[in-house]
C-alpha cells in the first residue's frame, strides 16, 4: 500500500499520496514537476520567496513534456544541468476538500512527478527567478531542511535508492 497523508495547503484539505515508479500517461492531469537533485552527496534546496526551502521544480509550461519542463525548472531555480531519472508521482487528491473549486486551475485529482537528478554541472546563481539562494543538504538533515509536505522523505528516500540504477 502507498503511503498517503493530508495536508492543509492554504485552507484546502488535500490527500496526499506516493506513487513510486508508476508512470502518469495522462499529462493534462500532471499540476507539477519536482526533483531530488544530488552533487557529491548532497541534496539540493532552493529557497523560494515566501515559502522557505523547497525542492526545485515548477509547473509544465504548453509544448513541454514533464521531463523537459522537470530541466528548465532546476536550470532557472537551482542553476544546475545534469541527467534525470523518473522516480514516481504524488497523487493530490481533492475528493475531500470542501474549499475545491471545480472551475479552478488544478484537476480534482492530480499528479506531482518526482525525477532524480544527477547533477553534472553547477552553473553561477543569479536569482533570475523566484529562488533567493539555493543550498546543499546531507541526506540525513534534508527533513529538518526542506519546507515540503512529509512525504517527500519517501521521495529522497526512492532517489537515494535508484543510485547507479539509471
Amino acid at each position: 500500500m502507498n503511503p498517503s497523508i493530508y495536508e492543509n495547503w492554504n485552507g484546502h484539505q488535500v490527500k496526499l499520496t506516493w506513487i513510486p515508479g508508476e508512470e502518469q500517461r495522462e499529462t493534462a492531469l500532471v499540476t507539477s514537476v519536482h526533483g531530488i537533485c544530488l552533487h557529491q552527496g548532497l541534496v539540493l534546496a532552493v529557497h523560494v520567496e515566501g515559502r522557505g526551502f523547497n525542492l526545485p521544480g515548477g509547473h509544465v509550461e504548453p509544448g513541454e513534456t514533464p521531463e523537459q519542463a522537470f530541466h528548465r525548472e532546476v536550470r532557472e531555480e537551482g542553476s544546475v544541468t545534469g541527467t534525470a531519472v523518473y522516480l514516481g508521482k504524488m497523487e493530490v487528491n481533492h475528493e475531500e476538500d470542501e474549499q475545491f473549486d471545480p472551475n479552478g486551475k488544478y484537476p480534482m485529482i492530480g499528479y506531482q512527478l518526482f525525477y532524480r537528478m544527477d547533477i553534472s554541472e553547477v552553473h553561477p546563481f543569479h536569482r533570475e527567478y523566484e529562488c533567493l539562494s539555493r543550498i546543499w543538504v546531507e541526506p540525513e538533515e534534508f527533513e529538518h531542511v526542506v519546507q515540503e509536505h512529509r512525504l517527500v522523505k519517501q521521495v529522497l528516500e526512492e532517489a537515494l535508492h535508484r543510485e547507479g540504477q539509471r
